[in-house]
């Protein structure tokens, strides 16, 4: 979900590369025929909008096109900077992030927990452990997805269903959802992004801070107490 661009792309023709099957959805479907063309017999393609009411349905719709599915890989998602608290930017963020993600999540864990199980992945964010005034909702609904992957992977267990979760914390990747801005700290590029992404997929981790910067980073800004960290002007 989320394979139009950026990271979602590169990770689809990755899996591809590897000799998946794939089921590639967007709002943008027509960004997608060059994977189907590319990749001919390994591709079904879906035009979905995670913050349509109707995106779990058609969700399902494409899974049983494709015949069932082992792994369910959520990259959509939205942030921008917001010093100015802009309201518009602020609710489309909750909308995508929060609601959309949970729309897709939960239809999946559903489907899987009556089909023998599966493997759910998402893409979040280091900023959901700290919160970033310069991209409040962003950074909250990061730490939503942190916790809702947490959460239902303790319920998984508790049931005993077959469903692995992993979630994938990246720092600042060179994507179109950065814009034009150049000024990011230790920016990644896609490609290394992608590759380490799948790497940490196919091995059924948990958790996956990417890359090694940011895991020596993310515990040591955990540490920094309330008083200081509203003090710092981070941007």
């Amino acid at each position: 979900m989320g394979a139009s661009s950026g990271l979602g792309h590169r990770i689809a023709e990755i899996l591809l590369e590897k000799g998946w099957m794939l089921g590639v959805a967007a709002r943008r479907e027509e960004l997608l025929i060059p994977l189907k063309e590319k990749y001919s017999g390994q591709v079904v393609t879906g035009s979905i909008d995670v913050n349509d009411a109707k995106a779990g349905e058609q969700l399902l719709q494409l899974v049983e096109q494709m015949g069932g599915i082992d792994l369910y890989f959520h990259v959509s998602g939205i942030g921008k900077q917001n010093l100015e608290l802009q309201q518009d930017i602020e609710m489309n963020t909750v909308e995508t992030n929060g609601t959309g993600f949970t729309r897709c999540i939960t239809t999946m864990y559903n489907y899987m927990a009556a089909n023998g199980g599966g493997h759910i992945a998402a893409i979040s964010s280091i900023a959901g452990t700290k919160g970033l005034g310069a991209a409040p909702s962003y950074s909250a609904t990061k730490a939503f997805q942190n916790c809702y992957l947490e959460a239902l992977e303790q319920q998984s267990a508790m049931r005993h269903l077959n469903i692995r979760i992993t979630d994938i914390r990246p720092g600042f990747v060179a994507t179109p959802l950065l814009g034009e801005q150049p000024h990011y700290p230790m920016l990644m590029d896609t490609e290394h992004a992608a590759e380490e992404i799948v790497r940490a997929v196919l091995r059924r981790k948990h958790v996956h801070v990417l890359d090694w910067r940011y895991r020596i980073l993310t515990p040591l800004w955990r540490l920094i107490p309330r008083w200081l960290w509203r003090r710092l002007n981070i941007s």
